[in-house]
């Protein structure tokens, strides 16, 4: 039997926002000290994963049944403002903003303390297990519409 405790943490929302606490590590570092760039994209990649868990939809999930689905990344547009460094205890923020057709629209940031270091504006393309895009499951939709943004001219 899996003690709770001995389950990672998925993160927790406050209000829309996803937030997944990450440590950097040695091995997220380049030969400064400095967080590797494409280490920002594995945390922006964690975040995204566990907003879809903590909303009840792992990836695992969406192979099930007889509609099973996958994600690809189509764009993801990063922008590095600090340098995180080993030992740094960040926070990733995910915010889920839209879906259009097979898209989903992501918008996400690293943060430590009150300072951002990096954001990410990201497409991700719902598919059939073949590559073909795919219009995201109903059962998905369902699982992520409360925690997109209200449409144009409704409140939030």
């Amino acid at each position: 039997m899996t003690e709770a405790a001995d389950v990672p943490g998925q993160g927790w929302f406050q209000g829309r926002e996803h937030r997944l606490p990450v440590r950097v590590y040695y091995e997220d570092t380049d030969f400064t000290g400095l967080v590797y760039h494409g280490s920002y994209v594995r945390f922006f990649e964690r975040g995204r994963s566990d907003f879809l868990r903590a909303v009840g939809l792992g990836h695992s999930d969406l192979l099930d049944g007889d509609a099973p689905s996958a994600f690809v990344v189509a764009e993801l547009a990063l922008s590095f403002l600090k340098p995180a460094r080993i030992d740094d205890a960040l926070v990733v923020r995910t915010l889920y903003e839209e879906i259009r057709g097979p898209r989903l629209i992501i918008r996400q940031a690293i943060d430590r303390g009150d300072e951002t270091l990096c954001r990410a504006e990201v497409i991700v393309v719902c598919i059939h297990l073949d590559g073909r895009p795919r219009r995201p499951t109903p059962r998905l939709v369902a699982r992520v519409r409360p925690w997109l943004a209200p449409p144009s001219g409704e409140d939030g």
